[in-house]
């Protein structure tokens, strides 16, 4: 009888361990992904970052605050014309 309920909790606790290293490998998995996608954000914010900085130390500040307006603000020149693309994102 003892021997019964022994191998009966070694088994539920071995279950318990398999059902627990697939849950936290399927984690692991997950987090190694949103990594990826985070280093990738991460590269293009330094690659604009570094964009920024190389058209200021060219003495370009006229076409950074120029891009920021349009950029940022939607603005644009009274003789321009603007055309929207009703199916863009």
């Amino acid at each position: 009888m003892k021997s019964l309920i022994l191998k009966t909790v070694v088994l539920i606790f071995a279950i318990y361990v398999v059902v627990n290293l697939i849950i936290l490998e399927t984690q692991l998995i997950s987090n190694d992904r949103t990594l990826s996608q985070k280093q990738e954000e991460l590269q293009a914010t330094n690659a604009h970052i570094e964009e920024l900085q190389k058209m200021l130390d060219n003495g370009e500040e006229q076409a950074f605050i120029e891009k920021a307006a349009r950029e940022r603000l939607g603005y644009v020149y009274p003789d321009e014309q603007v055309f929207i693309d009703p199916t863009a994102n």
